[in-house]
């Protein structure tokens, strides 16, 4: 780990967050595509949820990739990386609007999603290893409010341009022009930033001489060594699926059940999720470990989850909000607990983590044809395991060192 005072690292935190706000609102679109696509390509319910596997399979197959970029590139170039591969990925969706094209439409998504998976592994293990490990669940924190306020706000932006209670097609050309030149503009920014390059305990051979070195991680020969990392991939795998359950369902769940102004609906979401951010940067580490947070945020979600299923009507709507409070830790805590004792396997372990984020995609795959079959309510079930899973993690999986 880096050896950062608080002051040094103000800058490139300020850095980093505003690139993690650009990821944010890259996933906010998403959002806004599913329900838009149903009418745009007169596909089902269950269909337009291929929006967010077309995005996060990106992330399983490039994932593995993540590594060996950020071991030849670092991290700032890695970031840049990302954000053109995102540029090239929005640039891609204008074809697609003016031949009507849903595969060309998902490909774009993919190709966005490339830079997506890039941009997160570079940012989560960099805030990880930029200062202490026990407060690593904080700084991430703050990187959830950054994508979590412009996740909201991607639809106001997009408001702009669009109608967005009567969405046409070709309505989306001029917005996603926009958008590609402001992220070619922001990746030259970035380019020429005074972000340093950080290395994790055991990375630096000239320190790992001095004695900075992780004794668990020398040895082992390979990444698969790891059973915490191992097991930190299903619990990234989880914990996205739960975390962007609510951001990326809401709407079209009020939506279904007529409720007015459906857009806005997010916004509780992620109110909620910065709420618990806040709690997560107030409370760790000094009144709360990381671990003691982590389970805590899966027993109330478990818990609220049971009360948005069985609720009838429009009630549970707003507990949807309070599964976003319990999830908005989850993965700042998850991937700092994955990636500790790696020493030089950090990066390798990053990109392996990476390829977890697939569970975005799939979970919401299942919730799409949940509520294509029982209805919204009941599809948000899903929760519950992914909340389980992350709890055997935080109390027992994180733990493992053999």
């Amino acid at each position: 780990m880096s050896k950062t005072t608080k002051k040094s690292m103000l800058i490139p935190l300020l850095i980093v967050g505003s690139m993690n706000a650009v990821l944010g609102f890259a996933l906010g679109v998403n959002a806004f595509f599913i329900p838009f696509v149903q009418q745009a390509f007169n596909v089902t319910t269950s269909m337009s949820y291929l929006i967010m596997v077309a995005t996060f399979s990106a992330y399983l197959i490039f994932g593995v990739f993540t590594g060996p970029i950020l071991t030849k590139a670092g991290y700032k170039r890695g970031m840049v990386i990302a954000l053109l591969l995102m540029a090239v990925g929005f640039l891609l969706v204008v074809p697609s609007a003016k031949t009507t094209s849903f595969p060309l439409f998902l490909t774009a998504l993919f190709i966005n999603g490339l830079g997506q998976a890039l941009l997160t592994g570079a940012y989560s293990t960099y805030v990880s290893i930029i200062g202490n490990p026990d407060s690593a669940a904080a700084r991430i924190s703050v990187m959830g409010i950054c994508a979590k306020v412009f996740y909201a706000a991607a639809s106001f932006i997009l408001a702009i341009f669009i109608d967005l209670a009567d969405v046409e097609i070709g309505d989306t050309i001029v917005p996603f022009y926009v958008i590609s030149a402001v992220l070619l503009v922001m990746g030259l920014v970035y380019y020429f930033s005074p972000l340093p390059e950080v290395k994790a305990i055991g990375e630096d051979p000239v320190l790992s001489e001095k004695g900075n070195d992780s004794a668990y991680a020398d040895s082992k020969r390979h990444i698969w060594q790891f059973p915490h990392l191992l097991l930190g991939v299903a619990a990234i795998f989880f914990t996205v699926g739960v975390e962007y359950l609510g951001l990326s369902t809401i709407n079209d769940y009020a939506r279904s059940m007529g409720l007015p102004n459906p857009q806005n609906y997010v916004w509780l979401v992620s109110a909620a999720m910065i709420l618990g951010y806040l709690a997560g940067m107030l409370l760790i580490p000094n009144c709360l470990s990381q671990t003691n947070a982590l389970v805590a945020s899966t027993i109330l979600g478990m818990t609220t989850t049971l009360v948005i299923v069985l609720i009838p009507g429009a009630a549970s709507i707003y507990f949807v909000p309070v599964l976003g409070f319990a999830s908005a830790l989850l993965w700042p805590v998850v991937w700092p607990l994955a990636i500790a004792d790696l020493g030089k396997f950090t990066k390798a372990g990053s990109s392996l983590l990476v390829t977890g984020i697939i569970g975005t995609g799939a979970i919401a795959l299942i919730f799409g044809f949940l509520a294509e079959t029982c209805g919204y309510r009941t599809a948000y079930i899903v929760a519950f395991p992914s909340c389980l899973f992350i709890f055997y993690y935080a109390l027992w999986g994180s733990k493992i060192r053999t």
